[in-house]
């Protein structure tokens, strides 16, 4: 009655369900999980982003399947403020990132195509591409005081089913930014294969540097789609804006946006007040960005130094995002000891497996939990595996 392509392991998994039984018995939980922005604390300009939402002009539709011209101009203005140049009828406005994978997968894979994904890095891939019936094949990041894509790896996992490489700038939740050496790279392995690069921006301006990064959205080189939106940009998640950026060799660009033209057209999901809201959301964006570089540095400060008053744990290089990862003593697995963490603790982290980390040893935490919270959890997440080391020991 159903299709292969749902056929998930639908069971929760002993972390998740854990959590729901510690929540539902009402005891405390510190959750260093937490990346909801919506979720964490943050002021948002409540009138104006409601006076965006309730414009006139959201009374009439007129359907243009790559986004209404003064929305996809908010997104033109948005890559100018970051030293970048985008063609208006290059951009495709879609609810999500996840839409514009969904996209994007329609129009350049056949079933059973392949994509190469980063690991580590989050597990929506794996689902987005199975409801498509396109195969995902891994290619290692490896640490070495950095974060760096492991490019023999890269390229011997192409076969002649691979139809484009997905990277994500900065990668989730290693943190890490593909440099312009890395660009080139992926360049020369895409025009030597006939492959396409996709690349995830969605934690771009969440840098901690000073520098204005590069961004694949000027990759010209390859045929390339650079995808991004208000979920991360401005801490709006729930508004469901993103939108899609072709660049390239113009001939290969103008054939595959016309597909894509074809299957934006198709669905027209994009709402016509959220398309007259985007210029001011992006205008938002700063506000928002302020606040939470502002705890995440705070946070990261804070790990710092917990971290320097003992020898057990440390944690990994990160340039931006949202994330920390801790490398942990292995006295089991990731999820046993997130387990123990909060059952006795009652903090909550993911282990890093969730991550497709390849090895035990990691334990991931979002740097946006409210700082006291933040500072509680680690306190209570380092106590633990001190007393488990004196114990083994």
């Amino acid at each position: 009655m159903f299709s292969d392509r749902t056929a998930w392991n639908l069971e929760p998994n002993r972390l998740s369900k854990a959590l729901a039984d510690r929540l539902s018995s009402s005891k405390p939980v510190i959750d260093l999980t937490e990346s909801n922005p919506t979720k964490c604390g943050f002021y948002f300009e409540a009138e104006q982003i409601l006076g965006a939402l309730s414009q006139p002009g959201g009374l009439h539709y007129d359907p243009v399947p790559q986004g209404l011209l003064p929305a996809r101009k908010a997104v033109v203005d948005y890559y100018r403020a970051r030293n970048c140049a985008v063609n208006v009828d290059d951009i495709f406005l879609t609810t999500s990132t996840s839409e514009a994978y969904s996209f994007l997968f329609r129009a350049l894979c056949n079933p059973g195509n392949e994509v190469l994904i980063p690991r580590p890095s989050y597990p929506l891939f794996n689902f987005l591409a199975d409801v498509q019936d396109v195969a995902t094949v891994r290619y290692p990041l490896i640490y070495d005081y950095g974060w760096q894509i492991d490019f023999h790896a890269l390229q011997c996992a192409i076969t002649p089913r691979t139809r484009a490489i997905i990277v994500v700038n900065p990668n989730n939740p290693t943190g890490h930014f593909c440099k312009p050496d890395d660009m080139l790279r992926l360049n020369q392995i895409s025009l030597e294969g006939d492959l396409t690069l996709i690349a995830d921006e969605v934690f771009l301006d969440f840098s901690f540097g000073t520098d204005i990064l590069p961004t694949f959205a000027s990759n010209n080189k390859a045929l390339t789609f650079t995808m991004s939106g208000l979920s991360k940009i401005s801490g709006l998640p729930q508004m469901k804006v993103a939108w899609l950026i072709a660049t390239g060799p113009e001939a290969l660009k103008q054939q595959v946006t016309a597909r894509l033209e074809m299957i934006a057209d198709t669905y027209l999901s994009m709402n016509t007040p959220m398309q007259l809201a985007l210029p001011v959301l992006l205008e938002l964006r700063q506000n928002f960005q302020q606040q939470c570089m502002e705890r995440t540095r705070n946070n990261l400060a804070q790990l710092d130094k917990l971290l320097s008053m003992q020898k057990l744990c440390t944690r990994l290089n990160i340039e931006g995002g949202w994330y920390a990862i801790l490398k942990v003593p292995i006295t089991g697995s990731d999820e046993e000891l997130a387990l123990e963490l909060l059952s006795t603790r009652g903090v909550y982290v993911h282990p890093g497996h969730f991550y497709d980390f390849a090895a035990d040893g990691y334990l991931v935490v979002s740097l946006i939990t409210p700082e006291q919270a933040f500072a509680a959890g680690m306190e209570a997440l380092i106590a633990l595996i001190d007393e488990k080391f004196r114990k083994d020991s």
